[in-house]
């Protein structure tokens, strides 16, 4: 029974590692064993990202240090080494303390995080307005003024079947494809004005440090400003039905130049 089980668990090591060693990164999505936030592209993203490890060592320090003091006192004043409880009532200095320090740690966490979420709502002076409207399950969007002003198409999924059925190997773009993407100029303010059609949906890049709901009769926007040309990838982050898993997003961020020729290409195509 032994040999068996350590049989089995050499052929499920084996069968991990070659799985991890045929998929790749997904070039503008996720990367193999990511645990960690993204970096992304834009100033938002990396103030997410920031704010993500500055939180995070603060809680930990706080947990290390509360906790490491209860089971050392525990440990080091126990019963059996003769040790009697103490009785005392109310200490002025102490009640003030646990008062003023968690209260200056959460000013210091605060302030930061609400800088980031002002920022986040400031749509302002954008230079660039695209209507997203989320459909199940698909996205539709429409350039609303800029070069490619009058511009709409709908962005399905383009994953083949038979990678779905399991026919054939999967991509590592898999289920993170679409049939057009929504091109943006780089460095520029991308006003993104969202609804649905049918049910909520949820527009989320991670790279783009983007996540906004799409609510039937709402308007609702956000902003971001790749600082980079690339192709970044994200999907429908609302349960919104059967087919949800099927409704990714993808931008492709390029150059004004290259923007202002595919503008000219879309509005050749849709006079035709």
């Amino acid at each position: 029974m032994k040999k068996l089980r350590g049989l089995l668990g050499i052929t499920v090591f084996i069968g991990s590692a070659t799985v991890f060693a045929q998929t790749g990164d997904m070039p503008g999505g996720p990367r193999v064993a990511q645990v960690n936030l993204t970096p992304g592209v834009t100033e938002i993203a990396a103030d997410i990202y920031w704010l993500h490890w500055m939180m995070l060592i603060i809680c930990t320090i706080i947990f290390v240090g509360v906790f490491g003091v209860m089971f050392y006192s525990i440990w080091a004043h126990r019963k059996s080494k003769g040790h009697k409880a103490a009785v005392f009532h109310e200490h002025l200095g102490v009640e003030v303390a646990w008062t003023v320090i968690p209260f200056i740690i959460v000013i210091a966490m605060a302030l930061p995080a609400t800088k980031t979420v002002v920022a986040m709502k400031d749509t302002s002076s954008a230079d660039l307005t695209i209507k997203a409207t989320g459909y199940q399950w698909k996205w539709g969007y429409e350039y609303l003024d800029g070069p490619a002003k009058g511009v709409n198409f709908l962005s399905n999924l383009s994953t083949p079947v038979d990678q779905i059925m399991g026919n054939v190997e999967k991509s590592n773009t898999y289920l993170m494809e679409v049939d057009q993407e929504m091109v943006v100029p780089v460095g520029k303010k991308v006003r993104l004005v969202l609804t649905a059609s049918d049910v909520i949906h949820s527009w989320y890049v991670p790279e783009l440090g983007v996540k906004q709901d799409a609510i039937p009769g709402f308007l609702r926007d956000t902003w971001f400003r790749a600082d980079r040309t690339g192709t970044f990838r994200g999907q429908c982050a609302e349960l919104c039905g059967q087919n949800h898993a099927f409704m990714p997003i993808v931008v492709r961020v390029v150059s004004e130049e290259d923007f202002a020729s595919w503008s000219k290409e879309r509005k050749t195509l849709a006079s035709k």
